[in-house]
C-alpha cells in the first residue's frame, strides 16, 4: 500500500508555494490554471514542478551562503 508523502512540512507556506507554481508556470508559458489541468502534458506539468525545485534549491543555498 503506498503511502501519501503529500503532508506540508511548513505550516504557512502552502499558499506561498501556490503562488510560486503560477509565477513559474506563466514564466515558462505553461497554461496553467486554477482547478482542472488534465488538458496539459505529463511535459508540461513536469517542468513546472521541476523549475519549482531548482528555484527552491537556488533559494535555499542563498540563503546557508549568507547572501
Amino acid at each position: 500500500m503506498a503511502q501519501n508523502n503529500n503532508r506540508q512540512m511548513v505550516p504557512g507556506a502552502k499558499n506561498a508555494l501556490n503562488n510560486m507554481k503560477y509565477e513559474v508556470a506563466e514564466q515558462l508559458g505553461v497554461n496553467l490554471k486554477e482547478g482542472y489541468n488534465g488538458d496539459l502534458t505529463s511535459k508540461e506539468n513536469g517542468y513546472v514542478g521541476g523549475y519549482m525545485v531548482k528555484r527552491l534549491i537556488e533559494q535555499a543555498e542563498k540563503q546557508m551562503s549568507g547572501r
